[in-house]
């Protein structure tokens, strides 16, 4: 299995003699698989043979990820479809039986849907009664596991929910409205102010700090916008995305950028303006074909996970930097206890970035992390 394949050996040179925090990645057909008790203590086993105990779920991607062209079907099932919250009900229910006692979970979710998917307030309102409906599900799991299971929305470009501004929100009017308190204290017996106390401490924020970086969001201001809505960073993952200044004509430089277009990822482009306003691409190729001709410079941010660890890629930079700086954000205000390191692009990045082997790649990552954290 790929946890024996990759996870082992990067574990044995990270963490050799400590035990080591694990986020999984489980597919519909995964979790459905691991439902099974046979099955989910085989995982136990392993875990515990190798020390590694499981701390998160990366419920985002519901279907197969790697090898295969993705693009927008990433995000469905999403929060429109009963499916979605199946999904990360059954998702829930592994994570409390892996969790050591002591130990909250997370999951990362989808941030509601792809944006063109949602139409008016009607499909807001479903995709809140969903959250919710699963916020109400980890109340009872909590009642009966004594495991505390935490879903995080995980903001993304050209998503419903992009900007920290559009999620706090989403929060504000349907998540944390009197309606929506009122339904969870409907679902699970508690009082009004227990309901939302549920709703804040079940349902919160994944940072990706690459879609932070690629939507020039400032870490200090969303972290302080974050705060004063009362909505917790779950979870944050440590993630780098791709910079570049467009000069006009400068066709090398965008030929460069296109050995990063591939068939199987959704490679999102914010570009920023001379004036300081933005402009966003669904995809690269399409950012590309834009540019062809434009008579003024820009900064692009590309949603191409790069690894942490490098700060130029040939002519370009990574949001290394940004990382940098939201983590020490992150750290300073205590805001957050669950990181993880997700760069999934390895086999898409030019070639040049990807001929070191895999396991020693994610490594570097993890130490490069590391690093920071333990001088924070």
């Amino acid at each position: 299995m790929n946890l024996e394949r990759y996870l082992v050996p990067v574990r044995a040179r990270i963490a050799p003699d400590r035990p080591f925090g694990v986020g999984l990645r489980l597919s519909g057909e995964s979790a459905r698989e691991l439902a099974a008790p046979a099955v989910l203590d085989e995982l136990r086993g392993f875990l515990r043979a190798h020390d590694l105990y499981v701390f998160t779920v990366n419920g985002f991607p519901y279907g197969p990820f790697h090898g295969r062209p993705v693009k927008e079907q990433v995000y469905l099932p999403d929060w429109l479809e009963p499916e979605r919250l199946a999904y990360t009900d059954r998702l829930a229910g592994i994570l409390a039986a892996l969790l050591p006692d002591g130990l909250e979970g997370t999951i990362s979710t989808v941030p509601g849907a792809f944006a063109p998917r949602v139409t008016g307030e009607g499909d807001r309102a479903r995709m809140a009664d969903a959250m919710l409906a699963h916020v109400a599900h980890l109340v009872r799991l909590r009642a009966e596991t004594g495991k505390h299971v935490a879903l995080a929305l995980e903001p993304e470009p050209c998503c419903f929910l992009e900007t920290i501004g559009e999620t706090v929100e989403f929060f504000q009017r349907d998540l944390l409205s009197r309606r929506a308190v009122a339904g969870v204290a409907a679902a699970t017996g508690l009082s009004a102010a227990d309901a939302e106390r549920a709703v804040r401490d079940h349902l919160g924020v994944c940072l990706d700090a690459c879609h932070m970086a690629v939507e020039f969001e400032d870490p200090r201001g969303v972290l302080d916008a974050l705060r004063d809505a009362g909505i917790r960073v779950a979870k944050m993952q440590v993630t780098a995305g791709l910079r570049a200044k467009v000069d006009p004509g400068d066709s090398a430089a965008l030929d460069a950028l296109a050995e990063y277009a591939d068939d199987v990822y959704l490679h999102q482009v914010v570009e920023r303006r001379p004036d300081g306003t933005l402009e966003r691409h669904l995809d690269l190729p399409e950012a590309l074909a834009a540019a062809r001709g434009r008579t003024e410079s820009r900064e692009w941010r590309v949603h191409f996970h790069v690894p942490v660890f490098r700060e130029r890629y040939g002519a370009f930079e990574g949001t290394q930097g940004y990382v940098d700086e939201l983590l020490r954000l992150v750290l300073e205000r205590e805001v957050c206890t669950h990181f993880e390191v997700e760069t999934y692009t390895w086999d898409v990045l030019p070639e040049e970035f990807r001929r070191e082997g895999i396991v020693s790649a994610i490594a570097r990552e993890m130490e490069w992390a590391g690093e920071r954290m333990e001088g924070r």
